[in-house]
Formats: C-alpha cells, sequence, structure tokens
C-alpha cells in the first residue's frame, strides 16, 4: 500500500514539475511541443499495451482474448461518452474551441482544467489497476510511462492559460489540481481491482481502453496538425521503444 501511495504522489506530481518547467519556458514552440507530446504519447502507448492489454489477456484465462477486446472498446467508449457529456474546452488561447452544450455558464478556467480531468482520470486508473494485478514491475511500467506523459502535458498547459489572462498563482492551482485528480483515480483503480479481483482482466484492458482512446483521439492529431509530422512520428516511435527496453529489462 505504501508503493501505491508514493507512485500516486509521484503519478501526480509529475504533471506539477511539468508546470513548474513550463513556468520556465512560457513560450514553447509549436515543433517543440509536438517533439514531446508525441514521445508521451509513444510511451503511454508502450504502457498500455505492454502493461493492461497484454496481461489482460494472460489473467483472463480460456476467454482472456473476448475480455480484453470487450474491455479495451468498453473503456474507449466510457471516455468517448464522458468526452461529450460534460462541458469542457479542448483549446483555449486564440485557438479552435470545441463547443458543447451548458459551457456558456463556466469559465475557462474551469473547462480547460476540466478538459485535462477528464483525461487524466482514467491514466490514474491504469496506474492503480497495474497495482491491483500484484506483478509491481509492470505497475511501476504503467506508473513510470503516464509520469513520463504528465511531465509535457504540464509544460505545455502553462502557456495558453497565461496568455488567456490567468494569474499564474491560479495557472498553478489549476495545473496542480489535474495532477491530484490522477493522484486519486490510481487509488480507485488500485482498491476497485483489490475488492473484486475477478474484474482485474477487465478492468486491464478497460483501463488500456482509455489511453488508447487519448492517444488517438487527443495525442496524435494534435501532435500532427503544426507541420510537424515526420519528427512527431519518429518521436513517438523512439517513446514506444523507450518503454520496450525497460519493459525487457525490468521483466
Amino acid at each position: 500500500m505504501e508503493m501505491v501511495l508514493v507512485t500516486a504522489l509521484g503519478v501526480g506530481g509529475a504533471t506539477v514539475i511539468g508546470s513548474i518547467i513550463g513556468f520556465m519556458f512560457k513560450k514553447i514552440s509549436h515543433r517543440f511541443s509536438d517533439i514531446v507530446l508525441s514521445f508521451a504519447a509513444g510511451v503511454m502507448l508502450a504502457a498500455a499495451v505492454l502493461g493492461l492489454i497484454i496481461p489482460s489477456v494472460e489473467y483472463g484465462g480460456k476467454y482472456g482474448l473476448i475480455i480484453t477486446v470487450v474491455g479495451i472498446f468498453v473503456g474507449a467508449a466510457c471516455l468517448s461518452l464522458i468526452d461529450k457529456i460534460v462541458p469542457h474546452l479542448h483549446k483555449i488561447a486564440g485557438q479552435d474551441i470545441e463547443n458543447h452544450k451548458n459551457n456558456a455558464n463556466l469559465s475557462k478556467v474551469l473547462l480547460f482544467v476540466t478538459a485535462i480531468a477528464i483525461h487524466n482520470l482514467p491514466e490514474g486508473i491504469a496506474a492503480g489497476v497495474g497495482f491491483g494485478s500484484g506483478n509491481a514491475n509492470e505497475a511501476l511500467l504503467i506508473a513510470g510511462g503516464i509520469a513520463l506523459q504528465n511531465i509535457p502535458e504540464g509544460m505545455v498547459i502553462i502557456g495558453p492559460m497565461l496568455s488567456a489572462g490567468i494569474k499564474p498563482r491560479r495557472t498553478f492551482l489549476c495545473a496542480a489540481a489535474t495532477g491530484l485528480v490522477e493522484v486519486v483515480g490510481t487509488l480507485i483503480g488500485y482498491f476497485a481491482v483489490s475488492v473484486a479481483t475477478a474484474i482485474l482482466p477487465f478492468a486491464l484492458a478497460f483501463a488500456g481502453g482509455t489511453m488508447l482512446y487519448v492517444i488517438s483521439d487527443e495525442m496524435i492529431p494534435e501532435t500532427h496538425s503544426h507541420g510537424s509530422e515526420k519528427g512527431a512520428t519518429y518521436s513517438l516511435l523512439f517513446g514506444f521503444c523507450l518503454m520496450l527496453v525497460f519493459d525487457v529489462l525490468l521483466g
């Protein structure tokens, strides 16, 4: 349990570390942002496949493959549903804004933080579910991948928030709040699997599906929208291979 708490704080704290770096480099170029986020996408992709989806098949026994496929689609569908129902902004500071119902009554800060939280909660759950499997190496691989992804995410959200006129202190608190969401998600995932170990295969696949959804729906399109497609692709491959090496060495 102590390791779970430390890891949860580490995963959430990575966003805070990224936000501090973001304050140091307030104006980050699109190219640099795309390369960093692509690397994070590769890391998350490896963590989802190696740490969640493959173990889901292994733990599922006779029906492991079916459970895993269903879990992946259910996880992606749930996050897609939340993405549509919960009012939030995907981009601010002069960029395209995705309009949802009920947006008018919410501040830009709340909407922007909600957008980050929508994606951070399932990432935290994924880290917690990994520990619920009892395999510390795989759990640390997942948590490490998510933490690495959180650093550049924390970096790139600072600039737009400051440009939108949000005060530095409030900007930092908002960034820290998104990290806290991951801490809560990690604990939820861990306790859910600990209480009902029978749901472990499905929970692993579900968490993997949510991560795949974030990578495909958010991260890759964003990194390929500013003319840095080739660099972003190689950066993603590097991130994936780096986590693959870690997985083999830890295994």
